[in-house]
């Protein structure tokens, strides 16, 4: 009798555990594919736009979305493919059926003419070849300024920028009027 209600007992237990297999084995929400750390190379007919590395990548089909979530770091070429910023996060969304990158937490876009920028998120729209944010921003030139405000546009090698809500004091000299 022991025998028997053992068997029945493993015979159900082996049922109960199967069931729990097929529930943990759903893929709703994951990834459909996985790397560790990648180099990504955007390219316009052939021209290459960017570079991006990251130490993970996410990325979903359905959502046409990847998640790059360690330490971004992205260089920016024109359109000869001259190098002319380059941005580092903490992460990255790249929406690909709109060609948009969104980088978020502690984003730091440093220029090779000079000009550096510090904000939250800023967002990159390659088919409009624009950076922008709505969030603080910090910016800083090569002579030394050091600018403050809400929001910001600019071309990406940041030759052609403006802040939207500039807010802080200044002195300008006599001579320098």
């Amino acid at each position: 009798m022991k025998l028997i209600f053992s068997i029945f007992l493993l015979f159900l237990l082996s049922c109960t555990s199967r069931d729990n297999n097929k529930a943990m084995q759903s893929r709703k929400g994951l990834p459909d594919q996985e790397s560790w750390k990648v180099t990504i190379t955007l390219t316009d007919n052939g021209i290459i736009r960017s570079i991006v590395r990251s130490g993970h990548l996410e990325k979903f089909d359905e959502k046409q979305f990847i998640l790059l979530d360690q330490q971004v770091d992205a260089d920016f070429f024109d359109g000869e493919e001259n190098h002319t910023t380059n941005l580092k996060s903490v992460m990255a969304e790249v929406e690909e059926g709109n060609d948009f990158m969104r980088a978020m937490g502690n984003v730091v876009v440093v220029s090779d003419s000079g000009v550096t920028l510090y904000t939250d998120t800023l967002v990159w729209d390659s088919k409009e070849e624009v950076i922008y944010t709505d969030n603080n921003v910090i910016l800083t030139t090569e002579k030394g300024d050091t600018l403050y405000g809400i929001g910001f546009e600019s071309d990406i090698a940041m030759e052609n920028w403006r802040i939207l809500k500039p807010s802080g004091v200044t002195s300008i000299k006599d001579d320098e009027q």
